[in-house]
């Protein structure tokens, strides 16, 4: 593990971008909320201008690439809708995968069911094959206990990620995925499966989307649990940046370490 500090000048920063493609997470890397973090403008440039191949993966399952794309043109980045892919995607490719044209109860956002929708399935409060959990403000008491019902009745349990917390503008923290789950996991005791990462499954179809190989991959991302695990066990290069939720005093908490460990995404153009 190299840990690189902003005004640090070294050989490591030329290598990484050297790499062909860049894997990059967005909450805490890119912005908080609606505030965007430094250095991202200039990475986002950067990428087009060294015409990289890259993708902004995010485990958050509420906004369409479009939604996606439309927030980072209100910070000042323009993105095309073609370099996002979310968990709400992976989601749908993976259920659609296990079984073509089933239906789901689901509790999230647009971004969740129009991506089931594009892989050929349909809502269901009654009999569904899935009963589907991401990110919303629109969870409520009486979503759960429909969850719960539809769960108990022989649906299968599925969150679009296993985060339990996210972070939002000001450096306050909310509930996400695993948070949510959590109720409708005790009462059914059902075991829920995650597709977002870690999951391999995501990470494979994000280099399958761009078309590159592993070792020419970089991944960056400010969760050890979620990006630096599925950068590692994707045989990736791996950069966690300290601009969200990790703080080095917690990095050697965990039985794996990053390649890299940088102030934020900014720091990677310089030296």
């Amino acid at each position: 593990m190299k840990i690189i500090r902003s005004g640090d000048t070294c050989l490591e920063l030329a290598e990484i971008r050297e790499k062909e493609a860049f894997i990059i997470d967005m909450d805490g890397v890119i912005y908080h909320g609606n505030h965007l973090l430094t250095g991202a403008a200039d990475f986002s440039a950067w990428l087009e201008k060294s015409e990289k191949k890259y993708l902004f993966l995010t485990n958050s399952g509420e906004r369409t690439p479009r939604e996606l794309s439309e927030k980072l043109l209100r910070m000042g980045i323009s993105v095309s809708e073609k370099h996002f892919y979310t968990s709400a995607l992976a989601t749908a490719q993976f259920l659609a995968s296990q079984r073509p044209n089933g239906s789901a109860y689901v509790i999230g956002n647009a971004g969740l069911i129009n991506a089931l929708y594009e892989a050929g399935y349909s809502m269901n409060d009654i009999d569904p094959d899935y009963v589907v959990i991401s990110e919303t403000p629109e969870y409520n008491f009486t979503k759960i206990c429909r969850a719960i019902k539809l769960v108990r009745k022989g649906a299968t349990l599925i969150g679009t990620n296993p985060d339990t917390t996210g972070p939002v503008e000001g450096g306050d923290i909310v509930p996400a995925t695993g948070a949510l789950i959590a109720p409708i996991q005790m009462a059914t005791g059902a075991t829920p499966y995650y597709v977002g990462k870690p999951n391999p499954l995501m990470m494979r179809s994000a280099i399958k989307q761009i078309g590159v190989r592993r070792e020419d991959t970089v991944i960056i991302g400010d969760r050890m649990n979620t990006d630096i695990i599925s950068g590692i066990e994707s045989e990736m290069t791996t950069v966690l940046l300290l601009s969200g939720v990790t703080s080095e005093s917690e990095i050697q908490n965990f039985a794996y370490q990053p390649n890299y460990v940088i102030d934020n995404i900014g720091t990677l153009l310089m030296g």
